[in-house]
């Protein structure tokens, strides 16, 4: 899978805004991880040793072909290649810890195996603010999300991105996770998937 960078948008749906206990008020919050995050599906996951919980995070992803700098909104689904789902692992604890000290949440977000990722559909020009999808684990319904819930739409997601970085082809977006967000442990089995975007499952150890 050639992923050149992953961009994360944060705080993109209400609820788990308000399950963190964060303001609606912070706009919107941006990212990035390393292309070493990516696990393909039916590959193991990795849990990171000695820092904290590690919670999943559902989310929507779209494969841009480029675009540049400082794209309308209107054109900015032009852009968009693929679609599909992944899991935006998060560190928690230690991400709390970051936050108090004011520092970046690259070692609670960006460590390796940390953006499971299914493998792109052929983005059709469906409307990507209509979908749905679920997360469960071992079972059990974790998170469901309808898209249409988005603060930040995903064109307004690729303009906002654009007006500082010149997208390029192969960079993918991390569009958002609803809430319904928890802790993983070795052993767990994941399976994300929704209408036309794929069922993509993956063991944690």
């Amino acid at each position: 899978m050639n992923v050149n960078r992953i961009f994360c948008i944060g705080r993109n749906y209400a609820k788990h805004i308000a399950e963190l206990g964060n303001s609606p008020d912070d706009g919107c919050v941006i990212f990035m991880k390393p292309a070493s995050c990516v696990v393909e599906e039916g590959e193991a996951v990795v849990l990171p040793k000695n820092i904290g919980s590690v919670h999943h995070e559902a989310e929507l992803v779209v494969l841009l072909t480029g675009g540049g700098s400082d794209i309308p909104v209107e054109d900015a689904m032009s852009w968009v290649a693929g679609i599909t789902l992944g899991l935006d692992l998060t560190a928690r604890d230690l991400q709390n810890k970051l936050k108090e000290k004011g520092q970046p949440w690259e070692l609670a977000k960006a460590f390796d195996g940390a953006a499971p990722l299914g493998d792109f559909k052929p983005y059709l020009e469906q409307d990507l603010q209509s979908l749905e999808f679920t997360l469960h684990v071992n079972g059990e319904l974790r998170q469901h999300a309808q898209t249409r819930d988005m603060i930040y739409t995903v064109a307004r997601q690729i303009h906002i991105l654009s007006q500082t970085w010149a997208l390029l082809p192969g960079d993918v977006i991390y569009t958002g996770t609803p809430e319904g967000v928890a802790a993983l442990k070795p052993g767990d089995r994941a399976v994300l998937e929704g209408p036309g975007l794929g069922r993509y499952e993956w063991v944690f150890e």
